[in-house]
């Protein structure tokens, strides 16, 4: 049939056109996609956890002419703290060198 011409090969030039023209229209099309894409990217799940801190005891050294209420004032402890963590120290008689739970 190629010598009655019903049927031409195919000549290389021919495919050319169409095959620059699929190839400019995917760049195009890439290159749309990925400035138009403006999605923001998926959060980051952070996990807390809870610790509990224990303060290890805080005392205070009595110094001459402290009292309960001056060293409530010193430390910024309510004196009745003061008084509840130590129990066995009468307020009256406090004594240099002793040492007097603070929390």
């Amino acid at each position: 049939m190629e010598r009655l011409g019903l049927v031409a090969p195919p000549r290389w030039r021919a495919l050319v056109a169409p095959a620059v023209f699929l190839l400019a229209v995917t760049v195009a099309v890439v290159l749309y996609h990925t400035t138009r894409s403006h999605s923001a990217p998926a959060p980051v799940r952070l996990i807390q956890t809870k610790v509990q801190v224990v303060p290890s005891p805080r005392f205070y050294t009595v110094a001459a002419g402290d009292t309960v209420v001056g060293i409530a004032a010193k430390t910024g402890i309510p004196a009745a703290r003061v008084r509840a963590l130590n129990p066995s120290v009468r307020p009256t008689a406090l004594f240099i060198g002793e040492k007097i739970r603070l929390g």
